[in-house]
């Protein structure tokens, strides 16, 4: 990244403009007419465009990989907005760069194209049957893998998947259309491409290779083992946090002199930790900083459990307080008490170290990642569809922790300042918009539990098990009766007290 000097007269983003990008940002020194596609990424949004597309940038100016470029594609209609801003600027990115001393930019290229959204998903089919794509990658969001979360497996109950399953060629989502150009490949003698997931899942990989594998035997067997032998589903762990785009950061692209549709804003930071298993080839990410290793596990059960585990310590409690962003929320003495208190007594415990790093070591780099007020990133955003992440991220810590007998006071009085949140009002009174797939049900089991506090905790797709859980549901119930007599600040306060 360049650094930039704010206040120049804003270019359209194309490829004929790209010679007139300012002085200090950095742009594309490869022949983009020249790459061509391998890798098809599912679900182009902000955080694909700042981290992995970044990665195979970096090879790209080195002068590497120009057979690896990026075909974005969605697949609902919603996505149709983003195409139609990335293909107005020949699917250039500007990336800002926002830490604590300054800002930096770089227009990114390695993206070449963005599929047409169709109800059949037939171009995205079309285009992964291609023997030219060797890596499919997902950034589809966790609650995207049709995961029964009170039972670990693949939920082939649910109307999407009961539709592909009996309609293979005309599928719904994406691991239907994944499985239909398998299914075309295979017909054709092409071997599968690798599939792999950049969501921030606890085996990333295994969970895809379950829904892939598990869809495509509804459908058919032999197409299941096909993929089995022959396919890979490499795990991960992925990390840059990187806000939504808004017209602040549109307006900050125009300041620096970039007139850019979706520019994306992120922090200081990434770092990303694959699993060396790939059936058709890949890029050399090692050589532009990526870490492959056999231990991902490590690596993601560190950030999953600290740095996602924490946002959802932060984000709720932030929005009780109406406070809009994640460094508004650290630069709160109680919340940021509270989450240092949780994260030291109840969340490192429960984490290995990884080479060159020791959890409290971590807790420390993320607290300071978290306080960067360049960083826009709001509280609803993280708190975004809790139902997934808190079974996700926050849950199997408590597990842990009611396994080794360890404490578990404060992750018990996140999930009551969510189940509060899920009320929909603030404690100032404003109300809070939804902000859950599962929301109306969510806040029904909300004001449910304001008098009968089990009532949350009996919501078994999340919960599981834990509900029969004495030492919890005491905790729970403790805690949420206090937060709606006394507010969340007096029970953040007795927690940090103890």
């Amino acid at each position: 990244m360049a650094e930039i000097k704010p206040g120049r007269t804003a270019i359209s983003l194309s490829n004929a403009s790209l010679g007139a990008v300012p002085d200090g940002i950095l742009r594309p020194n490869y022949d983009r007419t020249k790459l061509k596609a391998g890798i098809v990424h599912i679900g182009l949004g902000n955080f694909h465009r700042a981290h992995q597309a970044w990665y195979l940038h970096r090879l790209m100016q080195a002068g590497k990989a120009q057979d690896w470029a990026i075909i974005g594609a969605g697949i609902r209609q919603y996505d149709a907005e983003m195409r139609e801003k990335l293909m107005a600027q020949d699917c250039l990115t500007t990336l800002v760069e926002l830490s604590p001393h300054g800002v930096a930019a770089e227009v990114t290229g390695a993206m070449i194209d963005y599929l047409p959204i169709a109800d059949d998903n037939a171009p995205l089919i079309q285009c992964m049957a291609d023997a030219k794509i060797r890596i499919v990658s997902l950034t589809v969001t966790e609650g995207g893998y049709f995961v029964d979360p009170a039972k670990g497996g693949f939920d082939v109950t649910h109307p999407e998947i009961r539709h592909d399953g009996a309609n293979p060629d005309a599928p719904r989502t994406v691991f239907g259309a994944i499985v239909a150009a398998l299914k075309l490949r295979r017909a054709a003698g092409i071997r599968p491409f690798t599939v792999q997931s950049c969501d921030n899942l606890q085996g990333n990989g295994d969970i895809t290779r379950q829904a892939v594998l598990s869809l495509a035997r509804l459908s058919s067997p032999a197409l299941a083992d096909w993929i089995e032998t022959h396919g890979a589903f490499p795990n991960s762990m992925v990390d840059c946090i990187v806000p939504a785009t808004r017209a602040p950061e549109i307006a900050l692209a125009r300041q620096i002199g970039i007139a850019d549709h979706a520019p994306v804003t992120h922090e200081n930071y990434r770092q990303w930790v694959i699993e060396d298993r790939f059936c058709a080839g890949r890029p050399d990410y090692d050589e532009v900083g990526a870490i492959f290793t056999d231990t991902v596990h490590d690596y993601e059960t560190m950030k999953i459990r600290i740095l996602n585990a924490g946002h959802q310590v932060l984000a709720n409690a932030g929005e009780l307080l109406a406070l809009e962003t994640i460094a508004d929320c650290m630069g709160h003495a109680q919340i940021a008490a509270f989450f240092d208190k949780v994260q030291r007594d109840e969340i490192a415990p429960y984490v290995q170290p990884v080479p060159g790093m020791e959890p409290l070591a971590y807790v420390q780099l993320i607290k300071a990642r978290f306080a960067n007020p360049k960083i826009r990133d709001t509280s609803r955003r993280v708190a975004f569809d809790g139902s997934s992440r808190h079974p996700g991220f926050v849950l199997p810590i408590l597990r842990d922790a009611l396994a080794a007998g360890g404490r578990i006071e404060g992750l018990s009085l996140v999930e009551a300042i969510w189940a509060r949140m899920c009320a929909a009002t603030r404690e100032d009174g404003t109300e809070i918009a939804p902000n859950d797939p599962q929301w109306d049900s969510l806040v029904a089991a909300a004001h449910a539990a304001r008098t009968t506090p089990e009532t949350w905790l009996k919501q078994r797709h999340i919960y599981g098990d834990l509900a029969d859980n004495a030492e919890f549901s005491a905790a729970f119930t403790r805690w949420l009766g206090l937060i709606w007599a006394q507010g969340s600040a007096a029970a953040l306060q007795a927690y940090t007290a103890t």
